[in-house]
């Protein structure tokens, strides 16, 4: 009888224990009650967990995102691409240049160079107006009188198991008498500008040996290392393109500190410091000095024309009261290192980088491994502190999870997949945005191949492709269409190109006018050879997978035999794409806003390891990828980025596919909250700026109680 009551009375309870949980547990729509904190905290999932929290140091994404909100570079992009000033409140970029007195030449009168003349004859030029189109000058040229120093020399060497070392060898360089030019811009025409008074070959003849002298015995096989090395130690023609920053008055890191030039300093030398293996030393290597002209104003002095450098200083700034040497020295001894621990301890091994302390909008709390990380919003942020109180990162690895945990409320951001994006684009609980990014899929044609060597081949072969079902069935319609090798959103893409059309047809027209035939089996045929490849890619993208069959059933259809394989993502780079042993293959770029794209497409980065792995090799191509990076003038460089997207996109070495877009998902509830004049608050929809980021105004960001009607 007990037990018979025991079975009635459970399932009661339990009903009663539910149905009081419906009234106080919080639902989705009023999930702050009884925590009104939970409106001014955001909480955000990522899938791996962060490794360092070092600006200089960090090389993984959700490293990155921690790293913004806690510190801050001198300058950023504003919501339309452009440069602004952040710890710096403005910059000016002028030039120093340099023509070493070479008195092996002779003017085209005849006339032996020297110094004074030299000067004598530029100065005239210039006042009579012959050397056209000349920036005007900050001030007039002079002679700077011969001098010495010395350098060390690094020669990089391979040994006889193919190791690359460093060899460092300690030169003696005579400076002669060299004409000075101060320049309000930086004209990378320079030097081509003074032909008519210099004549042709101005530095053909300079006797590198007469000036430059080792000061100890070198090795006869370092000897031709060290004299290809003499036109970079010294430049007959030498552009030094120069930025003076103007710092913000009255900034503080979050203990407090006062930030100054020190700091931009401390930054940069940390960076070069090869104990602390930054992986942005390349993005800093082109910078010659930096100079402290007062606490609040820094002098960046640049070895050669390097356009794309300012963007480097877009990093995080540390703090040098926290990481100089003696700091350093001081944490090593007061954790009770081993000794071996202590002579190996630098900047890599700094609890700074778990407890990381910057200028930015946040200030770090708590990180706990595999769990989260806690930042709180700094009161003292010399502009306006962020609506958000608190912020979390929760590390979810798995998405399914993500999602759910998005649902209940228990995080506020969500990157739908493709799949996903109409069903909440249709739910009214959710705001949702999808936009371009910076990112672009693409079969890329191993261009040394003889099968590919022609542009009539490659373009054939894009033809035969229907990028518009790709679009649709693979990504639901979640992406753009691209002509090029730049982001669609930015100002170097150049959208007069045309996508070259889908037309099998003429894609077969084009084939046989190069001289393939369709044998008895239904394949292309020349010379004895059946057209065939394979097309690979690599193991856990499904969408790149699908691309493949898609791909390969396209080109079955006009006679092409293809293969198809997929690797793993290590074998994928290593064994093929590193090394160009492909045909074919299907990828994808995440680019950045720079239009530099000397890494990707010149013809000298097409050797083992290097980014330029379809083997991509136009001259016209080189010469505008090398004119852009030397460009300082952005109306000009906009004119060059878009002839080189033409030429590209003439020779396609790519089959350019689309541009993904990316949907991030966010509770209605979420606004922008912005005062007017008499601190009244008023609430804005988000929005995505043009380069798709709906995070550019975070710190406006906070949640209501209701859903507001807009």
């Amino acid at each position: 009888m007990l037990i018979k009551r025991l079975l009635l009375l459970i399932p009661l309870v339990l009903v009663v224990f539910l149905l009081q949980s419906f009234f106080w547990v919080p639902t989705y729509e009023n999930q702050a009650a009884g925590n009104p904190n939970r409106l001014v905290t955001y909480i955000e999932g990522s899938s791996g967990d962060a490794k360092i929290l070092n600006p200089i140091l960090n090389a993984d994404s959700a490293s990155a995102n921690i790293v913004n909100h806690v510190f801050e570079g001198l300058l950023d992009l504003d919501e339309h691409l452009n440069l602004r000033g952040r710890l710096a409140v403005d910059w000016a970029i002028t030039e120093q240049a340099y023509l070493l007195v070479n008195a092996h030449h002779r003017f085209p009168d005849g006339q032996e160079v020297n110094g004074t003349s030299l000067l004598q004859r530029l100065s005239q030029a210039l006042q009579a107006g012959v050397l056209r189109d000349m920036p005007e000058m900050l001030q007039p040229l002079a002679l700077l009188p011969a001098s010495q120093r010395t350098e060390q020399v690094s020669l990089l060497k391979v040994d006889e198991k193919g190791k690359p070392h460093v060899v460092e060898v300690p030169v003696t360089v005579q400076v002669p008498e060299r004409i000075v030019f101060s320049l309000k811009q930086v004209d990378q025409d320079l030097f081509e500008r003074l032909i008519p008074v210099l004549g042709e070959r101005y530095g053909d003849q300079f006797s590198y040996a007469d000036w430059i002298h080792p000061q100890k015995a070198v090795a006869p096989e370092d000897e031709e290392l060290l004299r290809e090395k003499y036109p970079e130690i010294l430049p007959v023609a030498e552009h030094n393109p120069t930025i003076v920053f103007h710092l913000r008055q009255g900034v503080k890191f979050h203990d407090g500190h006062i930030f100054d030039a020190g700091d931009v300093k401390f930054t940069y030398e940390s960076i070069m410091n090869p104990k602390n293996l930054s992986p942005r030393t390349p993005d800093f290597e082109p910078i010659k000095t930096v100079e402290i002209i007062d606490p609040l104003t820094v002098k960046i002095v640049y070895k050669r024309l390097y356009s794309p450098a300012i963007n480097a200083w877009t990093m995080g700034i540390l703090p040098e009261h926290v990481l100089h040497a003696e700091a350093l020295n001081r944490e090593k001894q007061e954790r009770g290192l081993s000794e071996a621990a202590q002579q190996t301890f630098g900047m890599r091994d700094s609890q700074f980088n778990r407890r990381p302390l910057g200028t930015g909008r946040f200030q770090f709390v708590e990180w706990q491994g595999d769990e989260y990380i806690h930042l709180r919003r700094f009161e003292d942020y010399w502009e306006e502190p962020a609506q958000y109180h608190e912020y979390f990162m929760r590390i979810i690895p798995d998405l399914l999870t993500q999602e759910v945990e998005f649902r209940t409320g228990a995080v506020d951001f969500y990157g739908a997949l493709p799949h996903q994006v109409a069903r909440y684009k249709e739910d009214p609980t959710y705001q949702s945005f999808s936009s371009l990014g910076f990112a672009y899929t693409y079969i890329g044609y191993n261009n040394r191949k003889p099968l590919f060597a022609s542009r009539e081949v490659r373009t054939a072969l894009g033809m035969a492709i229907n990028v518009q079902e790709i679009t649709d069935f693979l990504i639901y319609g979640e992406g753009e269409r691209i002509t090029g090798p730049y982001p669609q959103n930015t100002e170097w893409y150049n959208p007069s190109i045309a996508p070259i059309p889908y037309d099998p047809e003429g894609a077969k027209a084009l084939l046989a006018h190069m001289g393939w035939k369709m044998n008895a089996e239904g394949w292309l045929e020349k010379d004895g050879k059946v057209f065939e490849f394979t097309l690979i890619t690599n193991n856990g993208n499904p969408i790149r997978k699908n691309i493949l069959t898609i791909a390969q059933n396209a080109w079955k259809r006009i006679g092409v035999k293809v293969n198809t394989q997929v690797f793993e993502w290590a074998v994928f780079l290593n064994d093929f794409v590193n090394t160009g042993d492909f045909d074919a293959v299907v990828l994808g770029w995440s680019m950045g806003i720079d239009p530099d794209l000397y890494q990707i497409w010149h013809s000298s980065q097409s050797g083992p390891q290097q980014l330029n792995f379809v083997g991509y090799h136009n001259s016209k191509a080189d010469e505008l990828i090398v004119r852009i990076r030397q460009e300082y003038n952005r109306n000009r460089q906009r004119d060059l980025t878009h002839e080189l997207h033409r030429v590209i996109a003439e020779d396609q070495p790519y089959t350019f596919l689309y541009a993904p877009l990316s949907t991030r998902v966010l509770d209605k509830k979420i606004v922008l909250v912005e005062r007017d004049a008499n601190g009244q608050e008023h609430y804005k929809k988000i929005f995505p700026i043009k380069s798709g980021d709906i995070t550019f105004y975070f710190y406006k960001w906070r949640k209501l109680d209701h859903t507001p009607d807009f």
